[in-house]
């Protein structure tokens, strides 16, 4: 093998090089920004379990199982949606939850002890947002 031959060969296995460091970049970034969500996903989860396991009666009873699915749904939607705002009655509609007055009137209640518990806000009255 001549020298031209050689750097040839030598070009050739840069160039190889070069396109594989770039789809290992490629792929770094690509797990990094997936490992990310799923992180987020996890702390979103805990939160959730938390705020499930506070909001249960002092005695030591577990809420009944449709409040603690109540609780969980809202839980969830305020985690699917952390940066929007919510009214009680748009939180139901939201959730496909009956929108009687009576319905939203103890959602409005959930929603209070959920504020109470730190994990939403109140930026207005009436008005609820995941605290961040």
């Amino acid at each position: 093998m001549n020298v031209t031959e050689f750097l040839a060969a030598l070009q050739a296995q840069h160039g190889e090089t070069t396109t594989r460091a770039v789809e290992l970049r490629d792929q770094i970034r690509n797990l990094t920004a997936a490992l990310a969500e799923a992180e987020a996903r996890l702390a979103d989860l805990a939160t959730t379990a938390k705020v499930i396991a506070e909001l249960g009666p002092a005695g030591g009873d577990p809420d009944p199982p449709e409040t603690n699915t109540a609780y969980q749904a809202i839980v969830n939607a305020f985690n699917q949606h952390p940066d929007q705002v919510f009214r009680a009655r748009e939180l139901h509609e939201l959730l496909g939850m009956p929108t009687d007055e009576a319905s939203v009137n103890i959602t409005r209640s959930r929603l209070g002890r959920l504020t109470r518990q730190g994990f939403l806000t109140q930026p207005g009255r009436g008005r609820y947002q995941k605290r961040t």
